[in-house]
């Protein structure tokens, strides 16, 4: 049976999402851009490498996951690596792979009616069989679809869905989805009430973790198996595959693992001055083991620093949300 895995961002919108504008008349940019579908994308793409155990051995330390399936001589690797093995890396794909003509003239078509901007909205993948070292990855990619004219909070614009088929030796393994809006940007009214911070996506799987924030409290999940902590909340157990769990409270030391400073876009509900200037997001590394990306205050952000120490502190940014975050004196 195929398994399968989504990843979505949860502000973006969806492509049933807005409304259709199809409606009002014909769309005529539309029905051109629907000849487009079912044609190629990219054809006989080539991984640059076999799967190999570095790699895998790279992507299971960045992503924490240690389950014993991914080591030893009967290795496979993560499902979810499915697209990293067709990736060319910062050089690119050098062997003719690469984007066809017929994605470049239905790109050509949209920004030349405007639609020049461009963010990701999901992909959907389905693995078929794992991938394990020595395989040897090829792909074809294919306009799979493009929604009717929507529109949406960014703006208005068309959904296009390529798909992805990678093979291992041969063998069909997986397929990859991967979902675009091309729209043009809605006229923003600045006038508007003051820009908010995006609002987190509470499910199932995380509703415990926000709920303790709600008392100002820090909680992190064990798994009543082996006793592994794991933050972010995940429904599983990436040391032993436990489905069950508790919590544990973090005590709130932590030191800044790692940081980055954002400078582009300027987003003021993320600068304490409402201009948007840069502002810093840390890798805090709690005293308990785990690690969480949050906001280091109490310091400018050009202050930030790796090893910094950092207690826990809870920020109100607007009346309906309380972040955590981390709070460092000038002098740490």
């Amino acid at each position: 049976m195929a398994a399968e895995g989504r990843r979505a961002d949860a502000d973006a919108p969806r492509p049933g999402a807005g409304t259709s504008e199809n409606d009002a008349g014909r769309d005529e940019l539309y029905d051109r851009l629907r000849a487009y579908e079912g044609r190629p994308a990219a054809t006989a793409g080539q991984g640059k490498d076999l799967v190999n155990e570095p790699m895998i051995r790279h992507w299971c330390e960045a992503m924490g996951d240690t389950s014993s399936a991914y080591r030893g001589p009967d290795a496979v690797a993560p499902p979810t690596m499915l697209q990293a093995w067709t990736m060319g890396g910062l050089s690119g794909h050098t062997d003719g792979t690469g984007r066809s003509a017929a994605y470049d003239e239905m790109f050509a078509l949209l920004d030349g009616a405007g639609y020049t901007s461009v963010v990701a909205t999901d992909c959907e993948q389905e693995y078929l069989r794992p991938l394990r070292p020595g395989d040897r990855i090829t792909f074809d990619t294919v306009i799979e679809s493009v929604s009717p004219r929507k529109t949406t909070k960014l703006g208005t614009g068309y959904f296009v869905t390529t798909r992805t088929d990678v093979q291992a030796d041969g063998e069909l393994a997986g397929t990859h989805r991967f979902r675009i809006l091309k729209y043009r940007p809605a006229q923003r009214n600045k006038s508007a009430e003051p820009v908010r911070r995006p609002r987190p996506v509470i499910n199932r799987d995380n509703a415990g973790f926000w709920a303790g924030v709600a008392e100002h409290r820090l909680l992190i999940q064990r798994c009543t198996d082996c006793a592994t902590l794991r933050l972010p909340w995940l429904p599983g157990c990436n040391a032993c595959g436990g489905a069950e769990w508790d919590t544990v409270e973090a005590g709130g030391e932590g030191m800044v693992f790692s940081h980055v400073v954002m400078h582009h876009p300027s987003f003021p509900a993320f600068a304490p001055d409402g201009e948007g200037g840069p502002y810093a997001v840390a890798l805090v590394e709690l005293a308990e083991g785990v690690r969480i990306v949050s906001n280091v205050i109490g310091v400018p952000y050009d202050k930030v620093r790796v090893g910094m120490p950092v207690q826990l502190d809870f920020l109100r940014t607007d009346p309906d949300l309380e972040l955590p975050v981390f709070r460092a004196g000038e002098g740490g």
